[in-house]
């Protein structure tokens, strides 16, 4: 007798451990693994479902006793730019974005172990070496892209391209109805110049260029300082148990 492969995807519970986000909370993940033709389209649906990607494995928290990880989207047709945003956009300008394919590189790393080591060292990426860094961003069966941002030399607008150091980066994943942000990170010197907000307008911007109507930002926790930051880009919808709804900053 032959096997025949399933055509459904298997999840799998992960143990509880502790929360990083809710203290005394305890966290626990159901997964599934992205690979094999239908990968993009899983993705796609698993996405909309509130799952989020790492390397080729998509999972969603599937805690006991909490649920307050929420996905977020940004609505992106009817996203308008605060002051404040407008400020970060006009002291970047000399910034320029790269898309290419999902291929690490030394000076990536490089960049990667200084933000780590200034913002999250602590953190459970803390330890990561440069294998761990090409398979975050090699091991995709998706469509995924590296965004490099470099300051705008002086043939930039012939060529396109930044011809200085590179200042931040972003993986990112296309979907069939938007942008996912998967990680990015910065040169921390440069914190004044608030690129995790500039790298989010960035990806607005991609997103209505191509058509897109989302750029997915992951999880927000209520109450958790490191995630504030995500409700500032509205309009945006959350996904509850009615499925996703536009939420409100300002009522809450």
């Amino acid at each position: 007798m032959k096997h025949q492969p399933t055509q459904s995807p298997q999840f799998f519970l992960t143990a509880p451990s502790p929360c990083p986000y809710v203290e005394g909370q305890f966290e626990r993940k159901v997964f599934t693994h992205l690979v094999g033709e239908r990968a993009a389209e899983l993705n796609d649906l698993l996405t909309q479902g509130g799952f989020r990607r790492s390397q080729n494995i998509a999972y969603r928290p599937a805690c006991e006793t909490c649920r307050a990880c929420v996905s977020v989207r940004i609505l992106v047709d009817e996203f308008k730019p605060s002051r404040s945003m407008k400020r970060v956009a006009a002291t970047n300008a000399d910034l320029i974005g790269v898309e290419h394919d999902a291929e690490p590189s030394t000076e990536q790393y490089s960049l990667f172990r200084t933000y780590l080591d200034a913002r999250h060292r602590r953190g459970g990426m803390s330890d990561m070496t440069v294998l761990d860094y090409a398979m975050m961003v090699e091991d995709t069966h998706v469509d995924t892209k590296i965004i490099e941002y470099r300051r705008r030399g002086p043939d930039s607008f012939i060529t396109g391209r930044g011809d200085g150091e590179l200042i931040a980066v972003a993986l990112t994943d296309r979907m069939g109805d938007g942008l996912s942000m998967v990680y990015s990170f910065f040169n921390p010197e440069f914190e004044d110049r608030s690129l995790g907000t500039f790298m989010i307008l960035d990806h607005i911007a991609r997103a209505r260029a191509a058509g897109l109507p989302h750029v997915y930002l992951g999880y927000w926790v209520n109450g958790s300082r490191k995630m504030a930051y995500k409700v500032r880009f509205g309009p945006q919808e959350h996904l509850g148990p009615k499925g996703w709804e536009r939420y409100d900053h300002e009522a809450v």
